[in-house]
């Protein structure tokens, strides 16, 4: 038996959809496979969260769970009809009410047909459903989501899903494949397969809102005298140049070079760190010892 979705999740029978979401993606940051290779225990805990999150994080599918028709594992639980529900119907409706004779019986060509019509084709039986949608947790390369992309998952269900990741991608968004879902009831549509994307961070690159922020090292020679150097950039590798006497904190622009969306794009913002030789460098520091210059006090208004 599949252990209690709000349970799994962390979460209590009252909390919103908001909690329920959040929940899961914290859950699934750190469980999920593609941050767990070999991880066996992660993995089943991240199929687990996500079984959990496909019933919590669909409001309808909840609303079912939590009034017991359909359990845990999203299985339909069989509506029957007792006596007592009869029993309790009134008196004026004569229901069951044995008097020696079965015309007292009344309407149990009613109840009859109740129970068995769901069996045998009646009312709603031949009504069309829409199927649920299902709930996956995709990590993306930072350079993918900034770019556009296209992935391919297998599924913990067995079968893949070829996934394209629009240029742009959020952390956090949520992309819908239409008819990707569970299938539908007697005819019905598919549901949708919605995928929560967390992107992964760059070791150099950070996104803020489309704008590109980029920490590059430079040497000590490249900052004093200036020239082209080579910048990376998400779209690829640039040529930029770089003005004499560069401090490090000074900042770069690039107009368009950010994030791209449509027909908008960000900037790619380019702070200077100077970078000193990973080796003692004898020549410079004799030049240093030697040099007249630099005698300027760089904190001389903090007050040190």
């Amino acid at each position: 038996m599949a252990k209690d979705p709000y349970t799994l999740l962390g979460v209590a029978k009252t909390a919103s959809q908001k909690e329920i979401q959040s929940a899961y993606r914290k859950l699934a940051k750190t469980l999920h496979p593609d941050l767990n290779p070999g991880d066996r225990t992660a993995e089943e805990k991240f199929k687990a969260v996500s079984a959990a999150y496909a019933i919590l994080g669909d409001e309808d599918k909840r609303k079912r769970f939590d009034a017991g028709e359909i359990d845990a594992e999203g299985v339909e639980q069989p509506k029957r009809d007792f006596y007592r529900d009869y029993a309790h119907a009134g008196a004026d409706q004569g229901r069951y009410t044995y008097s020696g004779g079965f015309s007292d019986f009344g309407d149990a060509e009613d109840l009859l047909s109740g129970i068995f019509g769901r069996r045998g084709g009646g009312g709603r039986a031949n009504a069309a459903f829409r199927g649920q949608d299902r709930h996956y947790a995709l990590p993306v390369d930072f350079l993918d989501a900034v770019n556009g992309g296209s992935v391919t998952v297998n599924l913990p269900e067995g079968g893949a899903l070829d996934i394209r990741i629009p240029a742009g991608t959020r952390d956090g968004q949520t992309l819908r494949l239409k008819g990707k879902g569970e299938p539908g009831f007697n005819g019905g549509p598919p549901g949708d397969a919605l995928i929560d994307i967390t992107v992964k961070p760059h070791p150099f690159f950070v996104r803020d809102e489309d704008d590109i922020r980029l920490d590059l090292p430079v040497t000590l020679k490249e900052a004093v005298l200036g020239g082209k150097i080579r910048v990376p950039a998400p779209s690829g590798p640039l040529s930029v140049t770089l003005p004499a006497h560069s401090s490090s904190g000074k900042m770069l622009r690039l107009k368009g070079k950010g994030v791209k969306r449509g027909t908008k794009a960000g900037d790619l913002y380019i702070t200077i760190r100077i970078v000193l030789p990973e080796k003692p460098d004898a020549a410079l520091e004799a030049f240093l010892k030697d040099w007249a210059g630099g005698t300027e006090d760089p904190r001389r208004t903090m007050g040190v």
